[in-house]
């Protein structure tokens, strides 16, 4: 498959998702600046983690109004698969791909720690090699990724099935404990009703390699190269 990693400036974990798919998992990686608008031949979008434009005004606002968010759009739009990660997920939620937006963390500190995101909905492009239930280590590194959404959005996100991961312990029980920024129904990963736009705000490129800490994010990833189980 062929990737489309987007770099704003600011954005910091492009390389890592380079990374990831080129070297673990030998894919085409391309790295898409901000000013960029053709998206033509992508099988996957990537919004990375970082602080587009400094994260100036709102997390992701200035972003989601670059020139390659008017791309990523019309792609998403058309069918395309969108993956966004941390900030990705911020700028997702702002440019109006997405529900709800992330707010600051309850207790106001940035956060740097591995999570467990339990599997919510196996039947998307994202987690088709999971299964409901399973508890996926993944590290988180935000300020503001508490999910927020009005009653009737979240009523409607559960509804349809549109809560892919929610921050859990590692037997993959949602608990109070286990959410580390105070996120509305411990949401961790959200897709839009069409099922191929994913936010979440844990980083599964950084959760690739038994060196950096574990593999969870590569399930993700297996995911979305089509494979249904993994290991």
């Amino acid at each position: 498959m062929r990737f489309g990693v987007v770099v704003f400036p600011g954005t910091w974990s492009d390389r890592d998702f380079g990374v990831a798919l080129k070297e673990s998992l030998e894919q085409d990686v391309s790295f898409v600046w901000h000013r960029e608008r053709d998206l033509t031949g992508y099988d996957c979008v990537v919004l990375p983690g970082g602080f587009a434009y400094g994260d100036y005004l709102r997390t992701g606002a200035i972003a989601s109004r670059s020139p390659v968010m008017e791309s990523v759009v019309t792609y998403a739009e058309r069918g395309g698969l969108v993956l966004g990660s941390c900030n990705g997920f911020q700028i997702l939620c702002e440019a109006g791909l997405l529900p709800g937006a992330l707010l600051r963390n309850d207790h106001l500190e940035f956060r740097n720690e591995w999570t467990h995101l339990r599997v919510e909905n196996a039947d998307t492009p994202f987690t088709r090699a999971c299964e409901v239930g399973d508890a996926l280590g993944m590290p988180v590194s935000h300020g503001e990724g508490r999910y927020f959404a009005d009653p009737k959005d979240l009523v409607d996100l559960e509804l349809n099935g549109q809560v892919v991961f929610r921050y859990a312990d590692a037997n993959g029980v949602p608990t109070a404990e286990s959410n580390p920024n105070g996120s509305f129904n411990n949401i961790a990963g959200i897709i839009n009703k069409r099922g191929n736009v994913l936010g979440m705000m844990p980083h599964p490129e950084r959760a690739s390699s038994e060196l950096l800490g574990g593999t969870g994010g590569l399930r993700i990833f297996h995911s979305i190269l089509g494979e249904r189980t993994v290991a």
